[in-house]
């Protein structure tokens, strides 16, 4: 083997593409602008909201290697082809090392916006990775996303220049965003799941149950988002909340097996919906 600089060079530049889809692409650009757009409504200026964006772009990439890391072998059984660690084009300790890689700037990174936001931030990546290591095979597999999604609000609105805790609105929103994007997600991969072992709490339910409980969380959210903040919901108010029933019920209502990601990508959707009914309410954030 080579070990050339240029060879190096070659075969590094070869992974991008494959460590791009490894790492779980859509929602973690999806998760970082949402959260930095609400760094910027909430007042964090230009560099903490750069800040922000950088340390929650290394927490989502940490935390998608290392799905693909410690799910390579049940992916293999299960003949996953979307999967470059299963498909042989990214290995197994490549993933890690950029789980690990990640997860060390995200701590710097984290710490940029103050010791509280920091702590909160980390936090909730530590959840994410708990849920890939330990928690997906078990009834708490909620608990991450839960902790994880909930948190992000507290790491906003906790870093300078004007630290506060978040309103209980936008953490028990966050929290059932996270819950309701934990129920879609696992809808195409419930059977796969249970031939290899994975008893999370929405493989027990199964997948008729899941697929009518992810909508009702996901709209719960968005409902009290327009319920909790002070003030009264205005028509623009009304027609977000309008637009996330109609895109919650047509992504994860439908029976047929080629829906495939859409259910996950509909809560994706949701989540930028319940977004954009937070900056309608960014003077309340803090």
């Amino acid at each position: 083997m080579s070990l050339h600089p240029s060879g190096v060079l070659s075969r590094t530049t070869h992974r991008v593409p494959a460590l791009l889809r490894s790492c779980h692409l859509e929602p973690t650009v999806a998760v970082t602008v949402f959260v930095t757009v609400l760094a910027v409504v909430a007042g964090r200026g230009a560099a903490g909201s750069v800040a922000v964006a950088l340390a929650v772009l290394a927490g989502q990439l940490s935390i998608g290697w290392c799905n693909d890391a410690a799910d390579a072998q049940r992916d293999m059984t299960c003949g996953r082809g979307d999967k470059p660690v299963c498909t042989g084009e990214l290995p197994r300790w490549a993933a890690a090392a950029a789980a690990g890689t990640a997860l060390g700037l995200c701590v710097p990174l984290s710490l940029l916006s103050g010791v509280a936001a920091g702590a909160a931030h980390l936090g909730g990546v530590a959840a994410g990775w708990t849920y890939n290591l330990r928690l997906k095979h078990t009834v708490l597999s909620p608990l991450p996303y839960a902790t994880g999604f909930g948190s992000l609000p507290a790491f906003v609105t906790l870093g300078p220049p004007s630290p506060a805790w978040p309103p209980w609105w936008a953490v028990t929103a966050g929290a059932l965003l996270g819950v309701g994007a934990h129920l879609s997600n696992v809808l195409p991969d419930i059977e796969d799941d249970l031939a290899t072992g994975v008893r999370g709490l929405p493989q027990r339910l199964g997948r008729p149950a899941c697929r009518w409980l992810a909508p009702v969380v996901l709209l719960t959210a968005v409902g009290v988002l327009v319920a909790g903040p002070p003030g009264t919901v205005g028509v623009t108010g009304w027609a977000l909340a309008a637009a996330a029933v109609f895109v919650a019920v047509a992504g994860t209502a439908v029976r047929s097996e080629a829906a495939g990601r859409w259910p996950f990508r509909a809560a994706i959707v949701v989540a930028g919906i319940a977004v954009a009914q937070l900056l309608l309410h960014g003077s309340a954030m803090v």
